[in-house]
């Protein structure tokens, strides 16, 4: 019988981020088991559209939607415009693909050293699923007047139902999980935005008679951001729209030991996902061999649960606990090993 095989689109992308996808699949290629892996490269990022003025053409997202998961390294250039390759690229996949999830694990690694030292591993470990394709980010707005004294600027927040169930309905799923807690909690700002809000509140409302067995519960926008420094154990499965959990997972980074260990899905549970680390192209850093890759080799951990190669998952997930045990800092440059030699601890430690 032949193996099992998966078709991976792989996004180097900007910066540091070939450093880091290299480290991924070099660990990837140490996990794999039972299974194949053809990886199909696409050339795109900031060097690409400089180079042709290219961002994302059609004939690329055509062979990114042939994948069965995609691994991003990062996308920034210095040297374009902020929000030019944001949004005509990696939004322009999101939505493409239709990955209405975006999937952030905050974990503490044992051993590591987080900005509120009283957190221990038990604490902070919690899961942020987030809208991925509505909200701010729909890009519904515009400009009046634009460069005069009375100019008026509109960015509105677009939440359908279909787009709310949607994603509420996969975060009561996802609590189900056996290693989850069978705890939502909504975050919001119902007192405010008492339309956006009071949707989400009511879909969460009635979608918890379907889910009799997990437990809501709801927090303001601004207290969870209290609450992940002072009591993180009170999360298990949060819930969010775009915007809020976009601010929110970034904070949930720095209670995990830093943006070098913060990975994220963009996920469709019916097409193609796409995993990345979540902070950026760190341009500075690149060629220096101080960026710490073990966000990107999260993010392979993460595509490889999604393809159902839970074995191989799981050999990552030791790999990363057995490097982060070999680190004294998850800050780049302070690591005390070079990007490919920490991706030498996590094949290490995958292959015990």
């Amino acid at each position: 019988m032949s193996p099992r095989s998966h078709r991976i689109g792989v996004i180097p992308g900007d910066g540091t981020g070939p450093e880091v996808v290299r480290e991924g699949l070099k660990v990837l290629e140490a996990v794999r088991s039972g299974f194949d892996v053809e990886p199909v490269a696409f050339d795109l990022g900031g060097e690409r559209y400089l180079r042709t003025g290219e961002i994302l053409p059609e004939e690329e997202l055509a062979r990114l939607k042939e994948t069965d998961g995609i691994l991003l390294g990062a996308i920034g250039h210095p040297e374009v415009r902020p929000g030019i390759l944001e949004r005509a690229l990696l939004l322009r996949i999101r939505f493409e693909l239709d990955e209405y999830v975006n999937l952030r694990p905050v974990i503490r690694y044992p051993g590591v050293k987080t900005l509120v030292p009283s957190h221990t591993e038990d604490d902070v470990n919690f899961v942020v699923v987030r809208e991925n394709s509505e909200g701010l980010y729909g890009g519904a707005g515009g400009f009046h007047r634009k460069g005069t004294e009375h100019e008026v600027a509109v960015q509105e927040s677009i939440n359908t139902r279909h787009g709310v169930e949607r994603i509420v309905r996969y975060a009561f799923e996802y609590a189900r999980r056996p290693d989850r807690r069978k705890k939502l909690t909504l975050v919001h700002k119902t007192n405010v935005l008492t339309y956006a809000g009071d949707l989400y509140q009511r879909v969460v409302d009635e979608l918890a008679q379907e889910f009799a067995d997990v437990e809501t519960d709801y927090v303001h926008v601004d207290a969870a951001c209290i609450f992940f420094l002072a009591e993180p154990s009170r999360f298990d499965v949060i819930v969010t729209d775009n915007m809020f959990g976009d601010i929110i997972t970034d904070l949930g980074a720095m209670i995990q030991g830093g943006m070098g260990l913060a990975a994220g899905g963009n996920i469709n549970p019916q097409g193609v996902s796409m995993f990345e680390p979540i902070g950026g192209s760190a341009p500075r850093h690149t060629g220096t061999g101080a960026i710490n890759p073990l966000a990107a080799i999260g993010a392979l951990q993460m595509l490889l649960e999604n393809l159902g190669e839970e074995e191989a998952a799981a050999r990552v997930d030791a790999g990363i606990r057995f490097a982060c045990s070999k680190l004294p800092s998850m800050r780049a440059g302070e690591m005390g090993y070079t990007t490919s030699e920490v991706g030498d601890l996590v094949v290490e430690g995958a292959s015990a």
